[in-house]
């Protein structure tokens, strides 16, 4: 198993143009509530789930990790790889593009779990799409990041994140930088998947089960985010 990548290493001009591009935007326009980030001290490759609000979400996870010292490598839809400047920034970075519905996807879960045995933090949506829950939570949830995790033998790392939305809503091309919004994010330890860990390929059942646990610890989470959230802005009584 490879020692972990971090953003001292040699990431390539694509990488550390972007990193170089979006930190200090971020820092303008966005105001740090980041919760948990030792957890990203893995001496290896990571998994790391997320729950999906927005088009906005991917800045702010790379805004985390990058600053944690864990560049991120994204499982990423094939379809943001053909827009101008963009596509070029993803496919210079070594982001994964994921086709669905063929044989390509297969190569994509190939490709993420030998970046996570190399060390690579990759970062995978469950959901596998922004939520459409009109209260945010997140939704039923595919297997690629527990097939992932436990066909590389790296842990899984459970994030919530809340506050991209209020910049760019779910399925909106809108981007409301000001006022500064807040980016709530908690990163919770590895979720518990050793009793499902085995010599050959996770069978059916130990995905969905890897799956619900991973999504289970996502959802306690972005709960215990968007609570602290909601009390710390309610108005207080008169």
């Amino acid at each position: 198993m490879g020692a972990r990548v971090t953003r001292e290493d040699r990431l390539g001009f694509a990488y550390r143009l972007a990193a170089v591009i979006l930190r200090p935007i971020m820092q303008v326009i966005t105001r740090r509530d980041w919760r948990g980030t030792e957890h990203l001290d893995v001496d290896s490759g990571m998994v790391l789930a997320a729950n999906h609000l927005s088009w906005f979400d991917p800045i702010v996870i790379s805004h985390v990790m990058w600053d944690n010292g864990r560049p991120p490598r994204f499982l990423a839809k094939d379809s943001l790889f053909r827009v101008p400047v963009v596509g070029w920034i993803l496919r210079h970075a070594g982001q994964i593009p994921v086709v669905r519905g063929t044989r390509d996807a297969a190569a994509a879960v190939e490709a993420a779990v030998d970046a996570a045995r190399s060390g690579e933090c990759v970062i995978v949506y469950p959901e596998g799409t922004i939520t459409k829950d009109p209260d945010l939570w997140p939704m039923a949830a595919k297997t690629g990041a527990a097939r992932i995790a436990l066909t590389a033998g790296v842990p899984v790392i459970p994030m919530a994140h809340w506050g991209a939305q209020d910049v760019m809503g779910p399925y909106r091309k809108e981007f409301k930088a000001f006022p500064r919004k807040t980016m709530h994010v908690l990163i919770g330890a590895p979720v518990d998947l050793d009793d499902l860990r085995t010599d050959g390929e996770p069978d059916a059942e130990a995905l969905r089960e890897a799956t619900d646990r991973v999504m289970s610890a996502i959802t306690a989470l972005l709960r215990d985010v968007r609570k602290e959230q909601e009390q710390t802005s309610r108005p207080e009584a008169a």
